[in-house]
């Protein structure tokens, strides 16, 4: 009876997921009337703003990837091997993000850095996109920081620096060469996060007027109407991309590991 109870309990589950997004695929196949064509995906493909709107948000994740790890890594390894007591100050400050509203933030930016501020950044193209990356940085730090401190916490950090040290490296030596494979998996967890949410993002970048994917996603989908939903497809499409990525790198891993 309980096994029955769970089967139904994740069919319900799988149900309730699976069928808007069937009815969302066939409804964006549906734009020649009376046949499945692939017309609205054929019309946003050839769509130029697409192309810089997707391009450019691509840009922005891998560069808030680059911020994120370059700030993380260094941060939780620091507080794992010699700052253990204030690991709920860091994982406080990591989870403001998610209480405060990315809309506060940007209009924070704005109000801080305009053209008759100290430091008007909004002034100038590249002011304007550093705010919007120090914007997704502070957005993806909840899902950066917890992926890295839990592949730390997974691994006697304390040991391989000692080890590391007596063979005479540096610290720098010991993040890049010692501590980075060891958490690759973790790293690479919250960069696909990262990348999901850079790449959805709306409020920042049409407050800050970036030419952004999530902008041009709710653009056409208040002017159009089955390209909005081969967009969304296109959208689900590279998040599951993302996820069998990831899997398949833990899995290389694991045989990487095992082998050695």
């Amino acid at each position: 009876m309980k096994k029955f109870a769970a089967w139904a309990i994740l069919l319900l589950g799988v149900t309730y997921f699976v069928l808007p997004l069937i009815g969302m695929t066939e409804f964006s196949l549906s734009m020649r009337r009376g046949e499945y064509s692939f017309d609205a995906y054929a019309k946003v493909l050839a769509d130029p703003q697409f192309r810089q709107t997707f391009g450019y948000s691509v840009i922005m994740s891998l560069m808030t990837i680059a911020v994120g790890v370059l700030l993380v890594v260094p941060t939780a390894f620091w507080v794992q091997l010699r700052l253990p007591q204030i690991r709920p100050l860091i994982e406080f400050i990591t989870l403001l993000p998610l209480v405060i509203p990315a809309i506060v933030t940007v209009f924070g930016y704005i109000r801080l850095y305009n053209t008759s501020s100290w430091l008007p950044l909004t002034g100038s193209l590249w002011g304007t996109n550093f705010l919007l990356l120090m914007g997704y940085s502070t957005l993806s730090l909840p899902y950066m920081y917890r992926a890295v401190d839990t592949g730390l916490r997974a691994i006697d950090v304390r040991t391989l620096t000692e080890a590391a040290q007596s063979l005479g490296a540096g610290w720098v030596l010991i993040l890049a060469r010692v501590i980075m494979p060891n958490v690759l998996v973790a790293v690479l967890s919250g960069a696909f996060v990262t990348f999901a949410i850079v790449m959805g993002e709306f409020t920042m970048a049409a407050l800050l007027n970036r030419p952004a994917f999530g902008p041009y996603l709710q653009l056409m989908g208040a002017n159009k109407a089955y390209e909005p939903f081969a967009l969304a497809v296109i959208a689900f499409a590279i998040t599951w991309a993302c996820m069998g990525l990831f899997q398949l790198v833990t899995r290389f891993s694991k045989h990487t590991k095992a082998a050695g």
